[in-house]
């Protein structure tokens, strides 16, 4: 029987990185995945998209020229070529995901991994063993139980992305993340969405000061949101509420996803509610067996699950990691404008004890000359030590501009470092030092 250092159960963003840099560590592995490499992240979910998003932007910059004056023959939209463009950009880069694993020691096997007790996997009845074990199957989409449902059609998030043709209309059942960049995705190409919300506002896990922003944008794009009120029942294409019915053509749920937990259940292993529980180096309650991603709950990011996987190839190797600060994990929207944070927002601490900083972008020159001047940067900072605490940027490329102050954050960083930094001008970006500098009371352009 083959014998592997670790074998990774999920070729995901978590999965494929870890068995990469195990793989350029000198550990023998083998990665298993039952569907494509990548995962949700490069095949249903941030990668289309963003790519999505990019030709909704396409489509708002050629408006907002003709406002300033430049002047085209009539916009016309082929969707069918659109998403045409998104396979071939997914394919192209899910090729490079397998360059990159063939040109490591990586023993690649596809179809569904059985593990059992002993550290043995079974795949398509070829069975192996490993020393470690990391378990990295993702989630899939959850679908409320909603009474009527099974009168209707509809798509979740692993489906949505395979559309041909540019829906005329769309309902879309949740107010999160994943609900808003669709609606930012399609309005701007002409789909009339709506948004239904039970909850009282959209992006309840994002900073409240950007949720202004955002609602007001959707409605520029002729978004209807339609927000708390209680769902009664499905009768077909309608949505019965508490706040009337609502008819619709096209409907999505963006209501959230569940992991994959199977693997999990047949080893037994101590959950943690829907999740498996894990400790500071994600390991499960069996040793040598680590879960990394959407399976442990947290920051259901690619970019966590692959921080997560690097960290856990560090603990096997021996190296003895400091535990993933959180605060240091960025969260992305990719709405019009963008919202990027770090750390704790403002409601999260206790005013007392910290600094705020807010600046709008509507006095900077590069948002004014790009047009885009909506938006913000928020700075928290410590009242003791100056030490940075989180931020917030709200605004055109904000998933950018907001590295630099986690970059100070990371390295030890002070408020005070910040202010140092010498920006280029003119840029989105200077703001953050007049932001850093206002903490001491001695920002310019405030």
């Amino acid at each position: 029987m083959k014998k592997y250092d670790v074998a990774i159960i999920g070729a995901g963003a978590g999965g494929y990185v870890a068995a990469i840099y195990a793989a350029r560590s000198g550990l023998n592995v083998a990665l298993v995945e039952k569907g494509k490499v990548g995962g949700a992240c490069f095949n249903l979910g941030c990668i289309p998209s963003k790519i999505m998003i990019e030709h909704s932007k396409l489509i708002q910059k050629m408006n907002q020229g003709k406002e300033w004056g430049i002047t085209s023959g009539p916009v016309q939209i082929d969707f069918p070529k659109l998403m045409q463009r998104k396979d071939v950009l997914i394919q192209q880069l899910l090729e490079d995901i397998h360059r990159y694993i063939g040109n490591n020691t990586i023993t690649f096997y596809e179809g569904k991994g059985e593990v059992s007790k002993d550290l043995t996997v079974k795949v398509n009845g070829e069975e192996f063993q490993a020393e470690h074990i990391i378990l990295a199957t993702g989630s899939k989409p959850f679908v409320p139980p909603f009474k009527g449902l099974e009168t209707t059609t509809y798509y979740t998030t692993d489906t949505i992305f395979h559309i041909k043709e540019l829906p005329k209309q769309l309902t879309i059942i949740g107010g999160g993340v994943i609900s808003i960049e669709m609606a930012f995705s399609l309005a701007p190409l002409g789909t009339k969405v709506t948004i239904l919300n039970h909850s009282h506002d959209i992006l309840q896990t994002e900073e409240p000061d950007a949720r202004p922003i955002i609602r007001e944008k959707l409605y520029d794009f002729g978004v209807e949101l339609v927000l708390d009120f209680e769902f009664k029942e499905f009768r077909g294409n309608k949505i019965v509420t508490s706040r009337g019915v609502y008819t619709y053509e096209n409907l999505l749920f963006a209501t959230g996803r569940r992991p994959n937990v199977e693997i999990a259940e047949s080893l037994g292993l101590e959950m943690n509610g829907r999740f498996i529980k894990v400790n500071e180096h994600y390991e499960t309650s069996m040793p040598r067996v680590y879960a990394i991603g959407d399976i442990i709950g947290g920051y259901q990011l690619a970019h966590a699950a692959s921080a997560e996987g690097i960290h856990v190839i560090e603990t096997i190797l021996g190296n003895h990691p400091e535990p993933i600060d959180q605060s240091a994990i960025p969260r992305c929207v990719y709405s019009t404008p963008e919202i990027a944070t770090f750390g704790v927002m403002e409601d999260e601490v206790n005013p007392e004890e910290v600094i705020v900083t807010k600046l709008p972008f509507k006095f900077n020159p590069k948002a004014l000359m790009e047009g885009n001047s909506d938006g913000f940067i928020k700075f928290i900072s410590s009242k003791k030590d100056n030490r940075i605490l989180g931020a917030c940027v709200v605004a055109d490329g904000a998933t950018e501009i907001l590295n630099s102050m986690l970059a100070v954050k990371v390295a030890g960083g002070t408020a005070e470092d910040l202010g140092k930094i010498i920006f280029p001008h003119p840029t989105k970006s200077e703001l953050i030092g007049d932001a850093a500098r206002t903490v001491f009371w001695k920002g310019i352009h405030i």
